[in-house]
C-alpha cells in the first residue's frame, strides 16, 4: 500500500482511479484538516478549568491527545472530573478553530470531484465538533451524506466504513476512500473497500 504525498502525484492516481459511478469518502481528523493542535489546546484548557492548577503536558503532533491518552495521562482524575473535562474540551473547543489546518491540496481535489461524483463525510468525529470545523471551512455543502461517530451498545467503536457502506446501499467496490490513520484503513479493507481504492493521506 503506497503513500500518496505530493499533490501531482494524487491528483495523477486519481484521475486512474475515479469511476462516473465512483463514491468519494473523506475522513475528517488529520486528512482534510489538521486537527490536533487544537485538540491538544482544548484539552489543556479544560484541564485547567476543571482542576484548578496548571496541567501542562507536551504536545505531540505525531500524537492525538484523546479521551483514552486522558485518563492514562491523568490517572488521578475521578470519573466526575473525567466526564467534566471532556464536556469542557467540547464547550471551548470553537476557541480553537483558527489553529486548525486546512489541507488544501486535499480541499481542491475534493471540489473538483463533487462536481462529478458524490462525496460523502465518513468520520469518527462527534457530530457537533465535526460540523463546527466543516462549517469554519464552509465545506459542509459539498458532501451528499455526513457519517459521523456512532457508539455500540458496549461503547466500542464501529466500523465507520462498514457502517456508511451499508447505509449508502453501495459496492464497496466503487469507494475511494482518503484516510489518514493506519487503523481506520484496515477497517476500510475489512468493509470491503479494495486495497488500491484506499488513498493514505500524511
Amino acid at each position: 500500500m503506497k503513500a500518496i504525498e505530493e499533490p501531482n502525484e494524487l491528483i495523477n492516481t486519481l484521475y486512474n482511479k475515479v469511476k462516473p459511478n465512483s463514491i468519494l469518502f473523506f475522513d475528517l481528523d488529520g486528512t482534510l484538516v489538521d486537527t490536533n493542535f487544537a485538540n491538544y489546546l482544548s484539552y489543556k484548557k479544560a484541564l485547567q478549568s476543571v482542576l484548578h492548577k496548571d496541567c501542562t503536558f507536551p504536545y505531540n503532533p505525531d500524537q492525538r491527545f484523546n479521551r483514552s491518552l486522558l485518563k492514562t495521562t491523568f490517572i488521578n482524575i475521578t470519573e466526575d472530573e473525567y466526564r467534566n473535562i471532556v464536556y469542557q474540551k467540547e464547550k471551548n473547543y470553537i476557541e480553537y478553530l483558527p489553529k486548525t489546518e486546512l489541507n488544501k491540496s486535499l480541499t481542491n481535489i475534493l471540489k473538483h470531484f463533487s462536481r462529478t461524483n458524490s462525496i460523502v463525510l465518513v468520520t469518527n468525529c462527534r457530530k457537533d465538533r465535526a460540523l463546527m470545523i466543516l462549517n469554519h471551512y464552509e465545506l459542509t455543502k459539498l458532501f451528499i451524506r455526513l457519517f459521523f461517530r456512532i457508539e455500540n451498545v458496549n461503547n466500542k467503536k464501529v466500523n465507520k466504513y462498514h457502517n456508511a457502506i451499508m447505509n449508502l446501499n453501495v459496492s464497496p467496490d466503487s469507494v475511494i476512500a482518503f484516510e489518514n490513520e493506519y487503523s481506520e484503513v484496515n477497517d476500510a479493507i475489512n468493509a470491503g473497500i479494495p486495497i488500491n481504492n484506499i488513498i493514505i493521506i500524511k
